[in-house]
């Protein structure tokens, strides 16, 4: 009866966000990183339950900060570990509902071809004028960042080259834009581009860095909220993992049955 009962919790877990009753409205705060996936996500969400999701995006620090003095989302989507930790610690998020969605990669890009060769030799050279990085202080990508350049000894060398943006989508307009010629950027941005727009890029490897698990958290705001429950179940289903992983980020295996 035991393994019966289990069996039935994983079965609610992966299909129970289908009987969507009657539609509702979810908001959703997301770290910049992730708000092109998130956007596919919420047409398939939205196209099954009728359900409609409402999104916010920003840089992590900046959307828990915000979280924490009273903003009125439902659901938080960061791209650490330690903020929706927080959150719930400190009675904003509902209890034990944090998992993690998605594993984050770094890319080094530019969008123009044949300038990143697939490897760090650019950064090595160092034949740029400026190199973007998100603010590692609010955002996880920007940390990473400076992680990966120190573990190249590279961080004294390029110090004075670096532009900072408010988080990694801003860090990837200044690239795409040719206010600076690379940066680090979340892998999945460029995935989410054409491949004749896409430009070159190295691929970091993840040893390099502490690894950018990105939890999502039900926030106490959307406690009672049957859309948010739905939308959080749906973002642990077959569906909305595939969607993940085909946009650029990896994604924890499922738990044993």
């Amino acid at each position: 009866m035991v393994r019966r009962a289990h069996l039935v919790a994983i079965v609610c877990l992966s299909f129970c966000w289908f009987a969507s009753g009657d539609a509702g409205e979810v908001r959703v705060a997301v770290a910049s990183n992730f708000v092109r996936t998130l956007h596919e996500l919420a047409r398939d969400f939205e196209a099954t339950t009728k359900d409609r999701v409402l999104i916010s995006s920003g840089s992590t620090g900046k959307l828990h900060a915000q979280i924490a003095n009273g903003a009125p989302f439902e659901v938080f989507l960061a791209a650490d570990v330690d903020s929706p930790r927080r959150l719930e610690q400190d009675g904003h998020a509902v209890a034990e509902s944090r998992f993690t969605y998605a594993l984050g990669r770094l890319a080094l890009w530019t969008n123009r071809p044949g300038t990143v060769d697939g490897t760090q030799t650019l950064l090595t050279r160092g034949t740029f004028r400026h190199l973007a990085l998100a603010n590692p202080r609010t955002a996880p990508y920007g940390a990473a960042a400076i992680q990966v350049l120190r573990a190249m000894d590279l961080w004294e060398a390029v110090e004075t080259r670096v532009v900072f943006g408010e988080n990694v989508g801003q860090t990837f307009s200044f690239v795409s834009t040719g206010n600076a010629e690379i940066g680090f950027v979340a892998l999945a941005q460029v995935m989410a581009l054409e491949d004749a727009s896409r430009g070159s890029f190295w691929v970091v490897p993840a040893e390099l860095h502490t690894p950018i698990e990105q939890q999502a958290v039900l926030l106490a705001a959307g406690r009672d909220n049957a859309a948010a429950t739905r939308f959080v179940s749906y973002l642990r289903s077959p569906t909305a993992r595939s969607i993940i992983e085909r946009s650029g980020y990896e994604v924890e295996s499922p738990p044993a049955p």
